[in-house]
């Protein structure tokens, strides 16, 4: 399927635009900040709270978004933004949308960013922030069911934290939107997709070199497609878009998944670009997306 009409009118917009991957940290995240404007508002919450997690190295702020007095589950949602750029901001009309959607409450951490805090600062951020959920703290009860979920890099986190919690934590769903799952830059997605696209193979290893040293790229708690250990793993929903250098290798996460037995719903949305679905304000696919996502959380919560 060719480019959403959206999709090529956005990257026609954008065109002349440095890469992230152009300048300095503190350059990409202002370019990413730029754009909040065009995402809206978002829905009205019955509460907005930030909130301050006692972490393994210190207090980890973090936004809790309730949509209701009484939310049916708990969504610790991580961000993307390739483990440097991304901000609660950033983030806070998706989440909200997202709490909506499905009346759960969603819970927003800051994790640490590299390279200022390289790895494995902000995975022990997300596993002190999935903790600190599991425990009620949020104001909430504890034994509401626990949804992690996150796009990008966020998803990353979010699923490596999976697997080193399992046991500990019960995790009813983890959601998946476009992760990163490995560091090959060289395969059929990258190959297709890996320049003049929002998200470029430059981009990517401009992201991994500022997380972590490259001799440690390739371990499972960077590159979660390299465990072998993945039985037991939550429920597990995966999105991956047509039109992204993280599509293949998503996608074969998902199959690991499947082959260690973990019930995976998987999607691939066609016609789209990385980073689409941030854009559920702006056009149909994106918001059609949400709506489909918010339904699996729903699902899995009532039958758990």
């Amino acid at each position: 399927m060719s480019l959403h009409p959206f999709i090529t009118a956005m990257l026609a917009s954008l065109e002349g635009r440095p890469a992230i991957s152009a300048g300095s940290p503190e350059d990409a995240r202002a370019l990413v900040a730029a754009g909040r404007q065009v995402l809206g508002e978002g829905p009205a919450m019955a509460l907005t709270q930030d909130v301050a997690i006692p972490g393994r190295s210190g207090s980890i702020t973090a936004r809790l978004y309730r949509p209701v007095e009484t939310p049916r589950g708990v969504i610790v949602y991580l961000h993307g933004g390739g483990w440097v750029v991304g901000a609660l901001d950033d983030y806070a009309t998706y989440a909200k949308a997202l709490a909506a959607a499905t009346n759960c409450a969603v819970l927003l951490p800051d994790y640490r960013l590299a390279p200022e805090h390289p790895f494995p600062a902000g995975l022990e951020d997300t596993e002190d922030a999935i903790r600190w959920a599991a425990r009620g703290e949020t104001g909430l009860p504890a034994n509401l069911p626990l949804v992690i979920a996150g796009d990008s890099a966020g998803a990353n986190l979010a699923t490596v934290a999976a697997r080193r919690l399992r046991g500990e934590v019960q995790i009813r769903l983890q959601v998946l939107t476009y992760p990163v799952t490995a560091c090959d830059f060289d395969n059929g997605s990258y190959s297709a997709h890996g320049a003049g696209l929002p998200l470029t193979r430059r981009d990517m290893e401009w992201f991994f070199e500022h997380y972590a040293p490259r001799q440690i790229w390739g371990e499972p708690d960077i590159s979660p497609l390299a465990a072998t250990d993945l039985a037991g793993m939550p429920e597990t929903v995966l999105v991956t878009a047509q039109y992204d250098v993280l599509c293949d290798e998503g996608e074969a996460y998902a199959d690991a998944l499947r082959a260690a037995g973990v019930r995976v719903t998987q999607r691939r949305v066609d016609g789209v670009t990385h980073g689409f679905i941030r854009l559920h304000n702006l056009f149909d696919v994106a918001r059609t997306e949400l709506e489909t996502v918010a339904a699996d959380i729903v699902r899995a919560i009532e039958t758990a």
